[in-house]
């Protein structure tokens, strides 16, 4: 069978790709009319009006020469300190609510408690420290001064208050570092025209305040008291790729933000005078230039001070991009590496100190024995432990013996399955033994009575009147030989005497023996 012969490609002669390629084709046709024209008569295409084109010429010039700058020295180390991200707002409009969103985004954590500087990882080679400023000036001027962004909050139900203007102008004299508008309560807002003409309005008015073009954020509404993630996340990746310019201020000043704080006084000391010199540890990245010891420093709302010693720690948050190897694999974090550090906070895990590391455990997590017998030896001293011991005297009784029933100087009371018949025989018992008692009791007493006679007489006692002398020694050879043999006279009958009256006494031991003997009668 003969196979048929090819068919030839037939060309489009309509549609979109056919007239798009006529376009293209005329376009170049006309390109190179043009230039033809051009080559054949030039002052025909030359500019008309001489000032006019000068205006734009300078125009052009001087929009090219203000984007040069001197060149800096860029003193970043190669693991840059986080950038610090200061949260300020009037009162009420959800600045613990936005950082606490932040750090639920970048870490999977949930901060109930936001207190001090929280340090996230946000990226393979970038870390954020967000914190909140208070409101005041004081402490407006210092984050004005340290903070490389701001995110400035704006209640869009009330509008601008007056800290916000005030920071912005405490800010335009410290360098204005870079500042993103943030809006809340816009769920507040009736939905419609309104809502978009005060959006409107709001932005407008930041931009003066600001610069135009300034980023300003929308938070609209609230799940499980935090914001909702698609507008966190729209901030989180600007946050997380903006770039920050190092003013030349703080490149040549030292400075720190401190996040741990930790008193090294004597507690003694301070026990003793509560106003006494404080020693105090600081903890926190350090930026800027170098720092010294030695150097003094200024503490915000403490004053001025001398450094004593600086010391190096490992980093308690370190970068993911630190393994060049493993970071240049994956593009994303994982759950390990999205690390927080914030110990004012009580997050973070590990705290590193200089001789020391405090490991924070969850209190959720089930407690091992080991876990428990450490902290009751911490806890716990060995007198306290000795006050409380206990310990039974047989393996199947219920009762069992403390500490506090020997405080009183008398024993404890044997307790037996038939209460009812010990207690009547040992009440009987108790009875004679006191009956005897009261005898012995007193034959003791007259013999204590004649040996303390016999022993004024031999010792020379006198009245205070005068005499002899209360230290004389004895003299006699025989004085001191009888004095020394006193005490074995008649030793066998005080002996037996002190057993009997001691089998007496002891009455756990009595009501046990009445006990057996019964028993043994009832098996008889």
């Amino acid at each position: 069978m003969e196979e048929d012969p090819q068919k030839g490609h037939r060309k489009r002669k309509s549609g979109a790709k056919v007239n798009k390629k006529k376009k293209r084709k005329l376009q170049d046709d006309e390109s190179a009319i043009t230039d033809d024209a051009r080559k054949r008569n030039p002052k025909a295409f030359s500019f008309q009006a001489v000032n006019k084109t000068s205006r734009i010429v300078h125009r052009a010039l001087d929009k090219q020469t203000r984007k040069h700058h001197v060149p800096e020295v860029d003193r970043t180390p190669l693991e840059p300190p986080p950038s610090l991200v200061a949260v300020v707002g009037p009162p009420k409009c959800g600045k613990t609510t936005l950082i606490r969103s932040l750090v639920k985004h970048y870490t999977k954590q949930n901060v109930n408690q936001v207190k001090g500087p929280l340090t996230v990882v946000t990226g393979k080679n970038r870390r954020c420290t967000f914190f909140e400023c208070p409101n005041d000036i004081s402490s407006m001027i210092d984050v004005a001064k340290v903070a490389d962004l701001v995110l400035l909050m704006v209640d869009a139900n009330f509008g601008f208050e007056m800290e916000i203007f005030e920071f912005l102008n405490i800010a335009q004299a410290h360098g204005l570092p870079r500042i993103m508008g943030v809006l809340t309560h816009i769920d507040m807002l009736k939905v419609g025209k309104s809502l978009n003409r005060t959006k409107r309005t709001l932005k407008h008015r930041f931009w003066t305040e600001v610069h135009n073009g300034a980023k300003l954020f929308y938070l609209s509404s609230m799940s499980f008291d935090l914001y909702n993630k698609r507008d966190v996340l729209n901030l989180a990746r600007f946050i997380s790729v903006m770039k920050f310019k190092v003013l030349s201020w703080r490149g040549d000043h030292p400075y720190v933000m401190v996040d741990r704080v930790e008193d090294l006084s004597d507690p003694a000391e301070v026990q003793a005078n509560s106003k006494c010199d404080r020693k105090v540890a600081l903890y926190g990245w350090l930026r800027g230039s170098n720092l010294l010891s030695g150097a003094t420093v200024h503490v915000c709302g403490v004053g001025d001070h001398v450094i004593s010693e600086v010391a190096l720690l490992p980093d308690p948050c370190p970068p993911p991009g630190k393994d060049k190897e493993k970071s240049t694999k994956r593009r994303t974090l994982n759950e390990k590496e999205r690390l927080i550090y914030g110990p004012m906070a009580g997050v973070g895990g590990l705290i590193y100190d200089k001789d020391a590391i405090y490991i924070q455990t969850n209190e959720r997590q089930k407690r091992n024995v080991g876990d428990d017998l450490i902290e009751e030896l911490s806890t716990k001293t060995l007198n306290d432990k000795l006050t409380t011991a206990e310990f039974s005297l047989f393996s199947g009784s219920t009762g069992t013996i403390k500490n506090d029933d020997y405080n009183d100087g008398q024993r404890r009371k044997m307790v037996f399955g038939d209460e009812g018949d010990s207690d009547e025989e040992s009440d009987e018992d108790n009875d004679e033994n006191e009956e005897q008692g009261d005898d012995t009791d007193e034959e003791i007493e007259d013999e204590e009575n004649e040996d303390f006679e016999d022993s004024q007489d031999d010792e020379g006692f006198e009245d205070d009147d005068g005499g002899e002398d209360e230290d004389e020694e004895i003299s006699s050879e025989e004085d001191m030989v009888v004095g020394a043999a006193r005490w074995k006279k008649n030793i066998a009958a005080k002996a037996k005497e002190g057993f009997v009256q001691r089998q007496l006494n002891a009455k756990n031991l009595h009501a046990v023996m009445n006990s057996f003997i019964q028993i043994h009668k009832i098996d008889n």
